[in-house]
């Protein structure tokens, strides 16, 4: 018996590929993460930005069961590392640790290697904290009054270190100055690490450093707090009164923030977020930040979004009024 094939009708073969595939394997999406998400520090190793990076990183790798590394990439005041992060692909695995740097920068500099505002997605915002006014152990100041006479007295005035322009401790310095006239020279560093590391040694004057950074420095007895720059008292640190206790309308904080690049999956953004929210739990995570003077957040992306915006233009202006642009 012969048997002749004839051509199916065009929807006839519509269908018959449809049936054809129903029981084909659906080629997968890769799960995230399924390789090591690199956490990138845009400071060098030691600072307070290092230190909650590591500490986050243990937590995160539990909850998202994959290696979490921390990179530290310093330079140019935190744009080098961050920049990495901006031309980096949209999957996730570079996560910039950005800081009150990442909020000022745009008002602080002529040019930036990416937009700020276009070219990342907010995750979370971390923690909040004071920054703390810090001398040598050896300094002869030991309150905001007397060092305030030491540089109107000095000739030359007295130095302050930072960990790199644009950071909260360079733009508590500023506003000081801005406030009180005094006179003070600002030193940036590449990182809170090597910044401490000259005040400790008496190569600068003072800092006025994270909480983070700091609180070990101050414990240990190698630096003395002279005061906190937010506005009330900090219960990490106690006996040391705010700064605005002597110049009135003084305050500044320190945040710590998770961003990714602009286009990454939501679908990842939300796994990074939950994260986060599990990470900051661990006693070992919340132990040692609320020690330091921090208080945990775990934020909404939208929230953090929000309130970097709100960061954004309040300093906007102070950099505008103090002509800092470009500094």
């Amino acid at each position: 018996m012969t048997i002749i094939a004839r051509p199916l009708a065009l929807g006839a073969c519509a269908v018959a590929l449809a049936v054809s595939t129903l029981g084909a394997p659906t080629p997968a999406l890769a799960a995230y993460p399924e390789r090591p998400v690199r956490l990138v520090v845009p400071f060098a190793p030691g600072g307070g930005t290092d230190q909650v990076a590591r500490l986050l990183a243990t937590g995160l790798s539990q909850a998202l069961g994959q290696s979490v590394v921390v990179e530290n990439k310093p330079g140019a005041g935190t744009v080098i590392g961050t920049d990495q992060v901006a031309k980096s692909p949209a999957d996730g695995y570079a996560v910039l640790v950005a800081t009150f740097s990442h909020a000022v920068n745009p008002s602080l500099r002529d040019k930036l290697p990416y937009d700020t505002a276009t070219a990342f997605a907010p995750v979370a915002l971390i923690a909040r904290g004071p920054n703390v006014l810090v001398v040598p152990a050896t300094s002869p100041y030991k309150s905001v009054a007397e060092l305030l006479a030491g540089a109107r007295a000095a000739p030359k005035g007295l130095t302050f270190a930072s960990q790199g322009s644009g950071t909260s401790a360079h733009l508590a310095g500023e506003m000081f100055i801005s406030l009180t006239r005094a006179n003070l020279l600002h030193v940036p560093y590449k990182g809170a690490g090597p910044a401490l590391t000259d005040l400790i040694g008496g190569q600068v004057d003072m800092m006025f450093a994270t909480a983070a950074a700091v609180s070990k420095h101050v414990s240990s007895g190698k630096l003395r707090a002279l005061a906190v720059t937010s506005p009330e008292h900090s219960a990490s640190f106690p006996g040391v009164s705010p700064v605005a206790e002597a110049v009135p309308g003084y305050a500044v904080e320190s945040w710590y923030g998770l961003f990714v690049p602009a286009g990454t999956p939501q679908a990842v953004i939300r796994q990074l977020n939950e994260a986060v929210r599990s990470a900051v739990r661990r006693d070992d995570f919340r132990v040692k930040v609320e020690s330091e003077g921090l208080s945990i957040q775990a934020s909404t992306p939208a929230e953090l979004d929000a309130y970097v915006n709100a960061e954004a233009a309040r300093w906007r202006k102070v950099v505008n009024d103090m002509q800092m642009k470009g500094k």
